[in-house]
């Protein structure tokens, strides 16, 4: 197995979204034109989605059109609809991902529509995307549980895992929305998916509301997975997923995967530099 890891870092997007108040256009571009600078090379800068539903990303356009674009990283962002797939060639995305969920009661919450309508949502984003020969990333949120629903079951997970792949996902990211998995759930749910999916195309996506997010991670390494998101400074969380924390910082996973004899490309000294301009971007609009 290849002793090379792929950090996607969310924290502009994911990290960002969950804010009380929108933090300055100017200094989200700022900690994306950092962040590349450290050696991550795919970054998830933002989300063209309605501004009523999340205003801390309203000035998407802006972000994408301020950026330093830095040779050989992916500025990827997240599409919820056609139109939102349309802003993204207009500005220039290297990259969309596509969000779909486990639970039909997160589907309803998250993106106003059952997991059925979201997968024909997905259908025209794919083909322009294709077209255009921009990647497709997958997300699959709530594998283990919903914050509306309880447990979710690893068939349902695998179910819409295989459906996004399917669709022209070139890969799916495995969220555990809540942050509440357990290194169980994790292994019987891999030992379900592999069976069906190889580990190359899956990516892992660890919230730390437990504090067990490396140590699924760690599971995950051990199961052939070599991709992971993380956000800078431990920074994000759901608007739609009461109680989830933030997901796993970035400095946490590239320090953990120099301790297990990983390789992530990543300058960790910079990096947590990096995390502490992230936490004052953020705490400057809390004041």
């Amino acid at each position: 197995m290849s002793d090379a890891v792929r950090i996607v870092e969310v924290g502009p997007r994911d990290g960002l979204q969950n804010e009380p108040n929108p933090v300055a256009s100017k200094d989200k571009i700022e900690l994306i034109n950092q962040l590349a600078a450290c050696g991550l090379t795919h970054i998830e800068a933002t989300s063209f989605v309605n501004p009523r539903w999340v205003p801390q990303l309203a000035d998407a356009g802006a972000v994408m059109d301020g950026i330093r674009r830095s040779a050989g990283v992916t500025y990827s962002v997240l599409v919820p609809n056609l139109k939102g797939m349309q802003a993204a060639l207009q500005h220039a995305a290297d990259e969309v991902a596509v969000f779909a969920a486990a639970s039909e009661a997160f589907s309803q919450k998250n993106i106003n529509c059952s997991i059925e309508e979201s997968f024909a949502r997905f259908a025209p984003i794919v083909d322009l995307a294709q077209e255009n020969a921009i990647p497709v990333r997958g997300y699959v949120s709530t594998i283990t549980d919903c914050p509306y629903a309880g447990a979710v079951a690893p068939q349902a997970v695998v179910e819409v895992v295989e459906r996004l792949l399917d669709l022209g996902c070139y890969e799916v990211s495995l969220g555990d929305t809540l942050g509440k998995a357990k290194p169980d759930q994790i292994e019987s749910l891999l030992e379900l998916l592999l069976k069906r999916v190889p580990a190359q195309a899956l990516a892992g996506h660890f919230h730390d509301t437990s504090g067990q997010a490396l140590d699924n991670i760690e599971l995950c390494l051990a199961a052939g997975l070599r991709t992971f998101d993380a956000s800078i400074g431990g920074l994000g969380g759901c608007p739609y997923a009461p109680g989830a924390q933030g997901n796993v910082a970035t400095e946490a996973v590239c320090q953990a995967m120099a301790d297990w004899g990983f390789e992530t490309g990543v300058d960790l000294e910079r990096l947590t530099q990096v995390s502490v301009f992230a936490r004052q971007i953020v705490s400057a609009q809390q004041d």
